[in-house]
């Protein structure tokens, strides 16, 4: 299927790894320009080319959103995509292990760059009376975690916020969506002390047997494997593209079936 994305300019936030990683990769190799903003750029930098901007910006902060547009549009003069994906994930030890500090950390990054990228970028969007933003929820926006409940919280946030987005700027011309995985291997996962070594504390296994364990027998997922970061890129990609034209206010859930729910 042609995306149809050749010399679209797509901004990707929380572009150096992961999800985000897979996404820029993905959009180049669609013919899109591409502009990929994280604290960290050294992996965007290995992949930088005319079609490619890494920018390094704090996205949590209120001056990190608007850097990163304002380098996109220096780079390529307009926004047609934008990609909300920056986030954290802390493994808590429950509700009451969370202090204000905590919650705001994951609040500011989850939610408040995905507010303030999208504030920034509506603005040359409605311009152009046209744009597609596509924001990275999760399944435990549906399904809250107590291991993560500040990260469920804000991923809720967003699905809501998406919804709204559509609804008031449809009429311009501009589409808002979400795409939501269920359990992905990005670094999250297998960065030291991550989600696999805790599965693998937890269940007393080596990293990959618990993994196996936790996808077959506690998520009980029905393709029995996780996810990869390239299979949730493509569904981003679709999702954001004019073969989705008809396409706003909803969400898209990338999870191996993890939820089961109607």
């Amino acid at each position: 299927m042609d995306l149809q994305l050749e010399d679209k300019v797509v901004v990707i936030t929380g572009a150096n790894a992961g999800i985000g990683l897979a996404a820029v990769k993905f959009f180049l190799g669609e013919g899109a320009k591409v502009v990929g903003g994280d604290r960290s750029i050294h992996t965007l930098e290995q992949l930088a080319s005319d079609r490619l901007t890494p920018v390094s910006t704090d996205l949590s902060k209120p001056e990190g959103s608007e850097l990163l547009l304002q380098r996109a549009i220096e780079a390529f003069g307009r926004i047609d995509i934008l990609v909300n994906n920056v986030g954290i994930a802390p493994l808590r030890s429950g509700f009451l292990s969370v202090d204000d500090e905590g919650w705001h950390s994951v609040w500011e990054t989850n939610f408040m760059s995905m507010v303030r990228t999208t504030r920034a970028a509506l603005p040359y969007m409605i311009k152009q009376k046209k744009g597609s933003i596509v924001s990275v929820s999760s399944e435990v926006g549906h399904q809250p975690d107590p291991m993560l409940p500040d990260y469920s919280v804000s991923k809720a946030a967003i699905l809501s916020l998406s919804k709204a987005i559509s609804a008031e700027f449809g009429p311009l011309g501009i589409r808002a969506n979400v795409v939501s995985p269920g359990p992905t291997r990005t670094p999250l996962w297998d960065n030291p002390g991550g989600f696999a070594d805790s599965l693998a504390s937890a269940y007393g296994m080596n990293r990959e047997e618990a993994v196996r364990h936790f996808t077959k027998n506690v998520r009980q997922l029905a393709l029995e494997r996780i996810g990869t970061p390239e299979e949730v890129a493509s569904v981003i990609a679709f999702v954001a593209s004019d073969q989705a034209s008809f396409v706003t206010g909803s969400e898209y859930m990338v999870n191996g079936g993890a939820l089961k729910q109607i």
